[in-house]
């Protein structure tokens, strides 16, 4: 049977260890990391993300700001609210929650906001950062898939890596942070071709497609390391990933669960990533 990776218990440890840099930051500099987060309409699920924001900024001892803008919001409307927390000096880090309302452009939005505060990682310039590995922020879901197998001692130098999914927010970064850290890695996706034999290959098998229990035990190698980054609800509104857990546990020598695998980790690592901002800011 697989190890567990407890997401919970590593993404407590990472923000007792961001509340004590926090203070420590703050006593030399007098400065208090600040984010701000935008939601536009009433997503309820986008609601529960910027709540659980603030509780986590509150936690490491950040100063927050939220935007709750009605749906109807203008273009005009919210780059001018851009432009505002850009010029911001309490302002680190500028978080716009997406997906925005089918009227309004994300793309715009994500060009909009200064590099220097863009802790999604989502900005060209901080994605060609990430392409050749000479980065500040990390897009939050793959800096936790690696701070997950960092502290489960994984290790990726030399293992046959397998991302599913191709993202920008997930699949393509991860594939990069995989290949930074001298994994030997192959990018599937819905074209690809003999999926389950190319997953079978796979050491470490990152599944983030957005399909409940999708990847089953004939897809994956005996000792695998399993990934799931997926986050999907059942027809009887229980919470499952894209990996069948009970299935492929039992084959597996890690395995994330879902809930409290790498979910905890995306919001600890905007944490990380709003601190770095706030140090890059005064220096």
């Amino acid at each position: 049977m697989a190890n567990i990776i407890n997401g919970k218990a590593i993404s407590a440890a990472i923000r007792a260890e961001l509340k004590e840099e926090t203070e420590a930051f703050f006593k030399k500099t007098g400065v208090r990391p600040g984010l701000a987060v935008i939601i536009v309409g009433e997503d309820p699920a986008s609601q529960v993300y910027v709540r659980n924001k603030r509780r986590a900024c509150e936690e490491v001892g950040f100063y927050s700001e939220a935007y709750e803008l009605p749906a109807e919001t203008t273009q005009t409307e919210l780059n001018a609210l851009v432009d505002r927390l850009n010029a911001d000096p309490a302002i680190h880090g500028i978080l716009c929650q997406l997906p925005l309302p089918k009227h309004l452009d994300e793309n715009e939005v994500i060009l909009r906001i200064d590099p220097q505060k863009d802790v999604d990682a989502f900005h060209p310039t901080n994605v060609g950062k990430i392409m050749i590995g000479d980065y500040s922020f990390l897009p939050c879901t793959p800096a936790g898939v690696m701070a997950l197998l960092e502290r489960s001692g994984i290790d990726i130098t030399g293992k046959e890596c397998v991302v599913v999914g191709r993202s920008n927010i997930v699949g393509k970064p991860q594939a990069m942070l995989l290949l930074h850290a001298n994994g030997t890695v192959t990018v599937c996706h819905s074209r690809t071709k003999n999926l389950a034999e190319v997953c079978r290959r796979a050491d470490i098998l990152v599944a983030a497609i957005g399909k409940a229990d999708f990847f089953t035990a004939d897809m994956v190698k005996e000792g695998a390391v399993v990934i799931d980054v997926g986050m999907n609800r059942r027809a009887d509104g229980t919470l499952t990933g894209d990996v069948d857990f009970e299935s492929v546990a039992p084959k597996a020598s890690f395995i994330t669960p879902v809930p409290g695998g790498v979910g905890p980790m995306t919001i600890t690592m905007l944490m990380q990533n709003t601190l770095t901002a706030a140090k890059q800011a005064v220096n």
